[in-house]
């Protein structure tokens, strides 16, 4: 069994064959995933989706991308999700700096209120980092994130990277980059990384796996990184997904 914590089955790119991608992704023994919401639609699609699917859960949050759209009444509306049995984290959200539609500062704000809630409301987080660690790390020490803990997805950092937020109590979700061949950052950090602390993702559509690259991306193609990762590990495919699955099911609660 395979437990995806990372998808956008909300997105646009599936509207035309959601069942089908669904029906797949079961075919191919991936059994749970984590819906991710990150602004009013999205989040607003995950939670039908988690209504209508007993095996997916959802996690509410917003992308810092679009931090400089989130209101006040966004983040109580955040909070009121959270109560949902079947809300399992809050993200994903983060610092995103390729990207220049948010200022900084205000990316900041957005995430330090959200890991507040998060710890309000006892829920692990989802964080998003594009090309902020070092402040991405400072704000979840500074915040006192530990206390909820979470998960570090799509991680394309460095092994000392991710062994300082397995201190802070994340889980390091590996995806599709660690099947490219020049991905050296993620072949590293799935060998060097204990079993106990990795999950397995596809954040699909987005980040197919080789040799789908460039492809949309879905659910199915998460045992290719369970693959990769147990190749890089020399364990079977299986001790990565009972591993990644019950790490998984322990940081969401769910009891299987």
């Amino acid at each position: 069994m395979l437990f995806d914590t990372h998808v956008h089955l909300n997105a646009d790119q599936f509207e035309e064959d959601l069942a089908e991608v669904i029906e797949r992704a079961l075919q191919a023994g991936v059994e749970q995933m984590v819906v991710v919401g990150f602004d009013r639609p999205t989040i607003t699609k995950a939670m039908d989706l988690v209504e209508a699917y007993d095996f997916l859960y959802a996690s509410v949050g917003w992308h810092p991308v679009d931090a400089i759209d989130m209101t006040d009444e966004d983040l109580i509306w955040i909070e009121e999700l959270s109560a949902h049995p079947k809300v399992v984290a809050l993200g994903e959200m983060g610092l995103d700096y390729h990207w220049d539609k948010s200022p900084k500062e205000i990316q900041h704000d957005v995430f330090r209120k959200q890991i507040r809630l998060a710890k309000k409301v006892k829920l692990p987080i989802i964080i998003h980092n594009r090309e902020a660690t070092a402040d991405i790390v400072r704000i979840l020490r500074e915040e006192g994130a530990d206390e909820v803990g979470g998960i570090m997805h799509c991680f394309s950092g460095s092994v000392e990277v991710a062994r300082e937020c397995i201190e802070m109590n994340f889980y390091i979700s590996l995806g599709g980059p660690v099947t490219f061949k020049n991905a050296k950052k993620p072949k590293e950090v799935a060998k060097e990384i204990p079993l106990d602390k990795l999950l397995i993702e596809t954040d699909c559509p987005y980040l197919a796996p080789h040799p789908y690259r460039g492809k949309r991306n879905e659910p199915s193609y998460v045992k290719l990184v369970a693959e990769q990762i147990a190749e890089l590990k020399g364990i079977s495919l299986e001790e990565v997904a009972n591993a990644t699955t019950k790490n998984a099911q322990k940081l969401f609660d769910i009891n299987r």
